[in-house]
């Protein structure tokens, strides 16, 4: 089997949130299940986003020149090997030579020549895929093009495509008159991008694509209901027979507390409870919280923005805080939200703390000497911070939402490693936190118990793999 992942984005060469972690991570996992197939990925070469030390081990493929709608573009393949894996980039500095992977006045040329490179590139290779496995907006146009303007192309009509929906939110929304401009496709083609009044191209994606899946089987249930799918819901009611759900995994290497050398005091399950009181200990001191082990500490790392239930938060956050409680927030986001929480890190100075900024070492020693994890999003396609506490021992207390749903089982069910509360209500969920800590409180053996099953829990990407690869096996057979 011959599988070429289609990406605008891949750790660790470029990543700017969960689809790179993904893109990073997957095709690595199959190819470790199946060593003797053929697993590439093919992003942008974005050059001031990319280490020196791959840039220095680059080998140049080859470089060609293409013909799209009115524009004529230059375009190399550059490549390097990791375990296995081929890791192919497409080299166009006008377009890829920037500061950011997104937010560019020109993303919809950038994307449509990215995509049209990945084909251009295919009809000039030795060997084509089996299977085509393109992921969210940036790249849905290769399965298209695959599907329409070279449909009848002997070399490429084999291929079949899966195309993954990581966040339904970012459709790729374009004016109708830029269907030849600017994607080089006829107006015969118009009906399977426009989605009311505009080109689509996650619909036109899912209209061509052999197969559907998303990050999580809730997610995938729940995009068929207005509230969840932001105006798609038609068409995947219309396509429900070809989409599915497979929940993402993590990098249990990487979040490990038995690895060290980013927290203070590294730990395993049999030493949780001491290390972990550890590392609380070494976070309020640097943190200049009052130090003690004995106090609950309750984090929350993520993007501020409505999505993630930072709402909910700030509406109960003064409340919660008049519990004998620490709290701590890492992000970024929208700024009337960064303001929010650092005026209440300002009232309840000897109990709160609000980073304002990215910072995976800091996140990796907040995992580690919390009690509870806070993510009580509106949506949540699959999520990894629910994952990455559990592998820490720090219990999440989550919506009952998405991939949040599908990975963490709600104390006090058999197997239970977070809480959960269902409505989108903030004193839903001040009132689970406060039961969490009531448990914490009076239950200590129950609590020691229900942390030894969070960090026994499976989230490696092994399982996800293999489902992966029974996927592909059924498209392309």
């Amino acid at each position: 089997m011959k599988l070429l992942y289609v990406t605008s984005e891949a750790a660790p060469y470029a990543a700017s949130g969960g689809l790179g972690d993904v893109m990073g991570a997957l095709p690595q996992a199959v190819k470790q299940l199946h060593p003797h197939d053929s697993v590439a990925v093919i992003l942008p070469l974005y050059k001031q986003k990319m280490a020196d030390k791959y840039r220095q081990v680059l080998k140049k493929e080859c470089e060609f020149w293409f013909a799209y709608s009115w524009r004529h573009a230059y375009c190399g393949i550059y490549s390097l090997n990791d375990r296995g894996v081929t890791y192919y980039f497409v080299d166009n500095e006008q377009y890829f030579d920037r500061p950011q992977l997104y937010g560019q006045f020109d993303d919809g040329e950038r994307i449509a020549y990215f995509c049209r490179a990945v084909i251009e590139f295919l009809l000039r290779s030795e060997e084509v895929p089996d299977l085509l496995h393109a992921n969210d907006w940036q790249s849905a146009l290769t399965v298209v093009y695959l599907r329409t303007r070279f449909a009848h192309d002997a070399r490429l009509s084999g291929i079949r495509t899966l195309y993954t929906i990581h966040n339904i939110e970012y459709q790729g929304k374009y004016s109708c008159d830029q269907l030849m401009d600017l994607f080089d496709l006829d107006y015969r083609y118009l009906s399977i991008l426009e989605y009311d009044g505009c080109i689509n191209l996650m619909k036109g994606a899912i209209v061509c694509a052999d197969r559907v899946n998303t990050v999580s089987p809730n997610y995938a249930s729940e995009l068929r209901e207005e509230f969840f799918s932001f105006g798609l819901h038609h068409i995947i009611r219309m396509y429900d027979y070809k989409i599915s759900g497979i929940i993402n995994g993590i990098d249990t290497a990487y979040f490990s507390p038995g690895e060290g050398g980013e927290i203070a005091f590294p730990y395993t399950a049999a030493n949780r409870a001491e290390g972990k009181a550890k590392n609380k200990l070494a976070l309020q001191q640097m943190l200049g919280l009052p130090v003690d082990e004995q106090i609950p500490l309750i984090v929350m790392i993520t993007r501020l923005t409505h999505g993630k239930g930072v709402d909910l938060v700030l509406h109960v956050l003064d409340e919660l805080l008049d519990e004998e409680i620490q709290f701590v927030l890492l992000g970024t986001g929208e700024a009337h939200y960064e303001e929010a929480f650092r005026s209440i890190a300002g009232r309840h100075a000897d109990r709160a703390r609000a980073e304002i900024r990215f910072d995976r070492v800091l996140s990796k020693q907040m995992y580690a000497a919390a009690d509870l994890f806070l993510m009580p999003s509106k949506s949540e396609p699959c999520g990894l911070a629910q994952m990455i506490a559990c592998a820490y021992g720090t219990l999440p207390v989550v919506r009952g939402v998405g991939g949040l749903f599908d990975s963490i089982v709600p104390y006090p069910a058999d197997g239970a490693n977070g809480f959960m509360f269902y409505q989108f209500n903030a004193h839903e969920m001040l009132f689970t936190i406060k039961d969490a800590l009531r448990l914490m409180h009076l239950e200590p053996d129950t609590w020691h118990r229900l942390t030894g099953q969070a960090m026994a829990t499976d989230f490696t990407w092994k399982s996800s793999a293999q489902k992966y690869i029974d996927l592909y096996t059924q498209i392309i057979h």
